[in-house]
């Protein structure tokens, strides 16, 4: 089941719901997410992680550690931007509430893009945009990035950078 219907059920099952707080709104979230594995990394994903690592290491910089939680949860969002044909930072603060409390993230930013046809050409886009280049070289432990292709087979990409 993709994404965006088991996020309709979620929403259909919270409305009904009398009980329904935010914080229990926000424990269904969260397994929701924990209930999804990580996909196979894509060569496309390897490479980016390759890069950005890279470049910080040209500039004296820590190299970036990967987590299967941090993986997890930007294909939540990658499988949201491609159902919804949408590029966006929508829901940002759910996605990092969950690593500061399952993942034990201090601080937590993320890079989004679509339509870019190789690992270069991203990365590259985001060091030409200096919010993305911030977080690329910000003060960051690990990270991971999700890319999934949409039925046009164009690319969307989400790139979560955590502090523990």
């Amino acid at each position: 089941m993709k994404l965006l219907t088991k996020l309709s059920f979620l929403v259909i099952i919270t409305v009904l719901s009398f009980s329904c707080s935010p914080e229990s709104l926000n424990d269904k979230a969260d397994a929701l997410i924990e209930n999804i594995e990580a996909p196979t990394p894509k060569s496309i994903e390897l490479e980016i992680l390759k890069l950005i690592n890279n470049h910080r290491l040209s500039k004296g910089m820590n190299p970036l550690k990967s987590m299967t939680i941090i993986k997890t949860t930007a294909f939540t969002h990658t499988d949201y931007m491609v159902d919804t044909q949408t590029v966006s930072h929508a829901n940002f603060f759910t996605r990092s509430n969950y690593l500061k409390s399952n993942a034990g993230a201090k601080s937590v930013s993320e890079n989004v893009a679509y339509g870019f046809s190789s690992a270069k050409s991203v990365v590259d886009a985001w060091m030409r945009s200096e919010s993305h280049k911030k977080n690329i070289e910000g003060d960051f432990t690990d990270f991971e990035v999700s890319a999934e292709k949409d039925s046009d087979d164009k690319w969307y990409f989400t790139n979560i950078f955590i502090k523990k």
